[in-house]
């Protein structure tokens, strides 16, 4: 796999244990700092997966 794509996955998994290991301290701020992490995620490896494609000319 890209090394990019493994770095992307463990930051987001440090992230995500992050938020719901401190939720409690966190309080109203756990459903924007969660829905910036499905953005980040989404938006990064989207932005991966079509630098991938365009390298496979068919």
């Amino acid at each position: 796999m890209n090394k990019k794509i493994l770095f992307t996955l463990a930051l987001t998994l440090a992230l995500a244990w992050g938020i719901f290991h401190f939720k409690a301290q966190l309080g109203l701020l756990i459903l924007p700092l969660f829905i910036g992490l499905v953005l980040f995620v989404t938006l990064r490896l989207y932005r991966l997966m079509e630098k991938d494609d365009g390298s496979h000319d068919r």
